[in-house]
């Protein structure tokens, strides 16, 4: 075997180097904010538009700027350059806190996904041979579920034979809506899938309760004049 005047490093001086230059090139990275680049927002330096319309912290409109003249005067008063709406033309940048601003708009978010309400989709499981005291207790929970604001998918599944008797199954089933009543309302009409029948019901809008309507003051009424006082008789003295 006939070996050239080069020297050949081991595979394994290789691996090790190549790590080590790994590690110091992930040194030398920039670390960028981890909430900034999971939301996709633009700032300073990062902004690649021509031209932007710059508003300051005070909301007042500087107009329209090169965004380096933009990043200039956030630099002097100690802000940073964000991007709030990078689809309008040319995209609006405001000089603000980028810190502040992360922490108002994850507030936002976590207030907004505190009040908004989750509806999930429940099952309740039917069989034709189902005993009365069984349709009672699905059904209650399938009211409570609705009362819950939640969805309640209504089931039964024919086992063989009984496919032979679904008249039975869409019994069940369409007595169940009966019963629930005012309780939610048919989202989806009983039907077959497979050899499974179900239907599904959600709860039931309810109605704002309407103001009631301002009763107007009654008007007082002008009191009716006092009838003038009658005039004395007048007496004439008799003739001589």
């Amino acid at each position: 075997m006939l070996y050239s005047g080069c020297a050949v490093e081991a595979p394994h001086r290789a691996g090790r180097r190549r790590r080590r230059l790994g590690i110091q090139w992930r040194n030398n990275t920039i670390a960028f904010d981890k909430r900034s680049a999971k939301s996709f927002i633009r700032i300073n330096e990062r902004i690649r538009a021509r031209e932007i319309r710059v508003i300051d912290e005070n909301s007042e409109q500087l107009g329209i700027l090169p965004p380096y003249e933009a990043l200039k005067i956030a630099r002097e008063r100690g802000l940073d350059l964000v991007e709030v709406s990078p689809n309008a033309v040319p995209p609006v940048c405001r000089i603000q806190d980028y810190g502040r601003f992360l922490y108002e708009k994850e507030k936002s978010e976590r207030a907004a996904k505190k009040n908004q309400k989750v509806v999930t989709l429940k099952e309740v499981k039917f069989s034709v041979t189902v005993d009365e005291h069984d349709f009672q207790t699905k059904k209650n929970k399938a009211v409570k579920f609705l009362l819950g604001g939640d969805k309640v998918k209504a089931s039964l599944r024919f086992r063989g034979r009984q496919m032979a008797h679904r008249d039975l199954g869409y019994n069940i089933i369409n007595r169940l809506i009966m019963d629930i009543g005012e309780a939610g309302v048919v989202e989806f009409m009983p039907r077959m899938e497979g050899n499974t029948l179900h239907a599904i019901l959600a709860p039931a809008k309810k109605e704002a309760p309407k103001p009631p309507k301002p009763v107007a003051a009654p008007q007082p009424t002008a009191a009716a004049p006092a009838p003038a006082p009658a005039a004395a008789p007048v007496q004439t003295a008799p003739q001589a």
